[in-house]
């Protein structure tokens, strides 16, 4: 089982570098372009894509094609596995190209509708969401192949490659943000890149080349497992109807999970110009703390999970939920009070943003951290409930999750502002994620055993927290230093405090 511990921490150091390229990305691109009307139409074009990525190649799919293809790899070694393979990613590619091309044709109208991606923009500002969402489906085809690549290594229990994918998208993003999207070249010390001035649109050219990445890095990982193409198309096959049962409560999870981003673009539309550019950085701040933690834990325990389910071994499946729940718990509750206290400061040095605009995204940004929680709860509880091929429950728990972000939006965006949809994002997030555990502790209980360790950590995270909130006040430091020594010393704090759930990671 210490599998997946080093699993785990394989995953956190490239997910930890893919953000960290990820967040340098959105540093250049913030002083580059600031809380403007451009960013916010390249932000909301991405809503739509990004949805049809994440139904047909993300998560989606992923999470039902993976015990599916864990089971056949059990059964029938690799040569079934991959003939199911390549039924499911033609069915993949050939539904992402028509949606593509259905999704090209009416995004004018889907951007202006009242319901749609932007109705508060001006007519300038919609014709450019338009034009840029029609780009981007380019690399939505791309992905729809390179998703399903990585849940079929992920089967074969190979996580390097697929961990590296992600870092390889950012890198063409990068070359977007350094050198196609700027007119006059970037210096880096003696070095000046090229610069071909595309704005906004060399951000789009920069996805494009990130996903052609992001595809060719597995492709050694295909040949290593000795991958062969089938050119079928059939939805008769009992694999492929196996991996559609489960799909289709996965891919109206997932939209369902999609619809909250058109949903706030769509309010944050009608708040004035920059709304929409500070959601979207607050909320890729919260997802790097989430993705360290929450995704990397979560990635490497479903196909674990999967495997306990197939030979039956309900107890150690239930003692290992517990152990994780345990783990995300002691490391998510301190990073989410540390980063809000010390968050001003590195958001002055970090996004450069001053004055109004700086206040803003602290404040948008906070109201998001709680998400830190919430989605690596939601995560592996996703995951949870696909080891055992139950797909509705997520479904159920996504809908009603999108009815009451929708409900707590409206109430609160006209009043916060931002933050207000900052702030329903975080409720419905961590509300979702206790209500899977819940559902899972009824039917295995003993994984909700957390007693000691939230209250244990609890305590330790707000003496953390009021330390960190001290030295901020007193100390006579310039901000990123102040803000450094303020989360080390909270950090120092609250490591004795979780030192248990520490050796309780090594050991899983």
């Amino acid at each position: 089982m210490r599998h997946i511990f080093r699993s785990t921490l394989i995953l956190s150091f490239f997910f930890g570098l893919a953000k960290l390229l990820s967040f340098i990305r959105q540093v250049v691109i913030a002083r580059q372009f600031g809380l403007s009307g451009e960013m916010d139409a390249f932000n909301a074009a991405n809503n739509y894509p990004d949805m049809l990525a994440a139904l047909i190649s993300g998560g989606a799919l992923a999470m039902a094609f993976i015990p599916v293809l864990a089971e056949y790899l059990q059964q029938g070694g690799l040569p079934k596995a991959w003939n199911l393979f390549s039924r499911v990613i033609n069915l993949t590619f050939l539904f992402a190209a028509v949606a593509s091309l259905f999704l090209a044709l009416i995004a004018g109208p889907l951007v202006r509708w009242k319901f749609g991606i932007a109705p508060g923009f001006s007519a300038s500002q919609q014709s450019l969401v338009a034009n840029l969402m029609r780009l981007d489906l380019i690399g939505t085809m791309i992905f729809s192949i390179s998703g399903l690549v990585m849940a079929g290594l992920q089967a074969n229990q190979h996580f390097w490659l697929p961990a590296m994918a992600p870092t390889l998208y950012n890198i063409g993003q990068l070359i977007g943000a350094f050198i196609l999207a700027p007119s006059t070249g970037l210096r880096l010390g003696p070095i000046t890149l090229p610069a071909y001035g595309f704005g906004v649109y060399g951000l789009v050219y920069g996805v494009i080349l990130g996903a052609a990445l992001h595809l060719l890095i597995q492709v050694p990982g295909l040949i290593r497992y000795k991958f062969r193409w089938t050119p079928v198309l059939s939805l008769r096959d009992a694999g492929v109807r196996q991996v559609l049962s489960l799909m289709w409560p996965s891919l109206l999870a997932m939209f369902f999970f999609q619809l909250n981003f058109v949903a706030r673009d769509n309010l944050a539309s009608r708040l004035g110009e920059g709304a929409v550019t500070v959601l979207t950085y607050s909320w890729t701040l919260m997802q790097l703390p989430e993705t360290l933690i929450g995704t990397a834990i979560a990635t490497v325990l479903l196909p674990t999970l999967a495997e306990l389910i197939a030979r039956n071994e309900r107890a150690r499946y239930r003692e290992m939920l517990n152990r994780v729940l345990r783990v995300l718990l002691a490391f998510t509750i301190p990073v989410v009070v540390l980063l809000m206290v010390c968050l001003p400061p590195l958001a002055r040095v970090v996004f450069a943003f001053r004055g109004a605009d700086n206040e803003l995204f602290v404040r948008t940004a906070r109201a998001f951290l709680g998400g830190v929680i919430g989605y690596s709860l939601v995560e592996t509880g996703v995951r949870a409930f696909y080891a055992q091929q139950k797909a509705r429950i997520p479904l159920l728990t996504a809908g009603l999750r999108m009815m009451v972000y929708i409900l707590l939006g409206v109430l609160l965006f006209r009043r916060l502002g931002p933050p207000g949809l900052g702030l329903a994002d975080s409720l419905v997030a961590i509300g979702e994620g206790s209500l899977l555990f819940f559902l899972l502790d009824r039917n295995s209980p003993g994984i909700l055993k957390v007693g000691r360790t939230l209250l244990r950590v609890g305590g330790a995270s707000c003496a953390a927290g009021l330390l960190a909130f001290g030295m901020m006040q007193f100390l006579p430091l310039p901000d990123l230093p102040l803000a450094l020594a303020s989360m080390v010393a909270g950090g120092v704090v609250v490591l004795p405090f979780i030192w248990p759930e520490i050796k309780l990671l090594t050991r899983l």
